[in-house]
């Protein structure tokens, strides 16, 4: 099969299409021909090199990935050649007290398609059977690659962490980011209202288009200001932070008193100033969310099957032209997700975005 993958790990110099033996799944796995894989910001830290986490060289990057059912492997029931799917890209062992309880994203085992294991860079990939999911009919192959992972993120960020209700207010960084549409589409459809940040006016344009209340350009105004005159003073309820350094304090400023801050990533960096005076006497709550769990990830794709939502796509590549996608999302060019369709020399691809 052909996979996009590195063997040393670095700049996109090092990805290059190459021919892989096909996998063949073991007990309780399926295998699946993929049609389409989607990029996060996850395959750039992998391709980088994660310090403490040892990567398996050559490795295929990809943690989302839309396809067909084309093998299963022993005791696997429910599933046959020809089914469609999508699959909950996280990992777990399935026997320690957090899986048992059904918080598999609290296994001391954890692991990311894509980054633990080889991904869906790939025309094929093995994930464990009971991960999958039938594929949302109303979406497009690339909008089924494009879901899994930020849907299931901003999920567990908004529902189950932030606890995000109807007719809150929620500040949204660096709207353009696979998560930060996903949690603008999700927030949206629960009833709430959005500000979003961005240094682009291009990206603020198209987020208010996806119902976004307010866009504030974070070079160009102050951002705590903005909110404070947005909500008459008061601050937003919720504050969704992928960014890390560039917008923590604006994010301990912007919260109102008893408000919550969830965070999942940190792109501009891990390490950000602290004003520890602010969350004690604002009384704020600081949520780490990563990920979720079996039962949100059959929660959220209902949600998004009964509710009609599509992710918000940038582009569609092929395969061949995965470094150039890759490049994309680091000069953080993308409004939405950029999809790698991985049968398109095939005359079979998904299509244009």
């Amino acid at each position: 099969m052909r996979a996009l993958c590195f063997e040393h790990h670095g700049g996109t110099e090092n990805l290059a299409v190459v021919g892989r033996r096909t996998p063949q799944p073991g007990p309780g796995e399926v295998l699946v021909d993929l049609r389409a894989a989607a990029l996060n910001h996850l395959d750039l830290f992998v391709l980088q090199g994660l310090p403490g986490i040892p990567i398996a060289l050559p490795h295929v990057g990809g943690a989302d990935g839309a396809g067909v059912v084309a093998a299963t492997g022993e005791g696997v029931g429910g599933w046959q050649a020809g089914d469609e799917v999508i699959f909950n890209p996280g990992l777990s062992c399935g026997g320690c007290e957090f899986c048992r309880r059904g918080e598999e994203c609290l296994c001391p085992r954890f692991g990311i398609v894509g980054e633990h294991t080889d991904g869906t860079f790939a025309e094929a990939i093995v994930v464990p059977a009971a991960n999958l999911t039938r594929r949302p009919q109303h979406l497009s192959w690339a909008e089924s690659a494009a879901m899994p992972l930020t849907f299931l993120t901003a999920w567990r960020m908004l529902v189950t962490r932030g606890r995000l209700a109807s007719g809150e207010t929620v500040l949204i960084h660096g709207i353009g980011g696979g998560v930060a549409l996903a949690a603008l589409t999700i927030a949206k459809a629960l009833g709430a209202s959005a500000i979003v940040t961005s240094s682009s006016t291009e990206k603020l344009g198209r987020a208010r288009t996806l119902g976004a209340d307010a866009g504030i350009d974070f070079t160009a105004s102050d951002v705590t200001a903005e909110v404070k005159a947005l909500t008459a003073k008061r601050g937003v309820d919720l504050v969704v932070e992928t960014v890390g350094e560039a917008t923590w304090m604006a994010s301990l400023r912007a919260a109102r008193r008893g408000g919550r801050i969830v965070t999942c990533g940190a792109t501009s960096g891990p390490n950000p100033r602290e004003e520890i005076r602010l969350i004690f006497w604002n009384q704020l709550s600081i949520l780490g969310s990563t990920m979720g769990s079996q039962e949100e990830w059959r929660r959220m794709v209902a949600f998004v099957e009964e509710r009609q939502v599509r992710p918000v796509i940038d582009s569609i590549l092929p395969l061949e032209r995965g470094r150039e996608a890759y490049e994309r999302l680091r000069a953080g060019k993308q409004f939405g997700k950029l999809v790698l369709d991985v049968v398109a020399d095939s005359g079979s691809g998904v299509g244009e975005a």
